[in-house]
C-alpha cells in the first residue's frame, strides 16, 4: 500500500525512480557501482607512489638509518687522482713491495727492506666501509722495517688499507682490502 504524502508528491513533481539507480532507498547503494580499468590503474599507482613516499620520508627522518657519505670531501679527493696514480705507479715500479698481512696480533705492514726504515715517513688510513666512526690514521714511525696495528684497535671484518708513505723526497701509494678475523 502506497503512502497518501508519496502520492501526493508524485502528483506535483514526476520522478522517475529508474533515473537514480543508487537511492533506491535512504541509504546509498555502491553493490551496482563499478570501477573502469582506468580509474583502477590510477588508484594503484596513486597507492603504490604513497608506499615508496613512506619509505623515503621514514628512512631519511629516522636517526637508526645512517645516510653518510663515504667520503666528506668527494670534489677535492676527486681532484687529487692523477697524484694518486702516480704515487700508486711508483709503489708498483719497486721491486720489492708492501706487504700487508693478518696476523695473530693484528695486521702488520713490511716495507722493503732494502729501504732504511728511519727515512720512511708518512700515514695508514684504516677505512671501515660499513661504519665510518671505526675509521683511523696511523702515522708511520718505524723502529724497524715491520709496522704493527694491533688488534685491539680493530674489529672484525672488512678494512680498507691505504698507505700514504715517502721515501728521500718520493712518494708511494699502497692500497689493499683486508679482511681481519678476531
Amino acid at each position: 500500500m502506497k503512502s497518501p504524502i508519496i502520492a501526493s508528491l508524485r502528483k506535483q513533481t514526476p520522478i522517475n525512480i529508474k533515473a537514480i539507480p543508487y537511492m533506491t532507498t535512504n541509504k546509498l547503494n555502491f553493490t551496482n557501482m563499478k570501477i573502469n580499468w582506468g580509474t583502477g590503474i590510477v588508484i594503484a599507482f596513486a597507492l603504490f607512489m604513497s608506499f615508496i613516499l613512506f619509505f623515503v620520508f621514514n628512512v631519511q627522518s629516522n636517526s637508526k638509518y645512517d645516510n653518510e657519505l663515504v667520503v666528506e670531501e668527494y670534489y677535492k679527493k676527486e681532484i687529487v687522482a692523477q697524484q694518486d696514480l702516480d704515487r700508486e705507479q711508483n709503489a708498483y715500479d719497486l721491486s720489492t713491495k708492501v706487504i700487508i698481512k693478518t696476523t695473530a696480533e693484528g695486521i702488520s705492514i713490511d716495507f722493503p727492506a732494502d729501504f732504511e726504515y728511519e727515512n720512511i715517513k708518512g700515514i695508514v688510513s684504516l677505512y671501515r666501509p660499513s661504519n665510518q666512526k671505526l675509521d683511523f690514521e696511523i702515522p708511520i714511525s718505524l723502529s724497524s722495517s715491520h709496522l704493527l696495528i694491533p688488534k685491539s684497535n680493530l674489529v672484525g671484518g672488512r678494512w680498507d688499507i691505504t698507505i700514504d708513505w715517502n721515501y728521500k723526497d718520493k712518494k708511494y701509494l699502497s692500497k689493499e682490502l683486508v679482511y681481519f678475523h678476531q
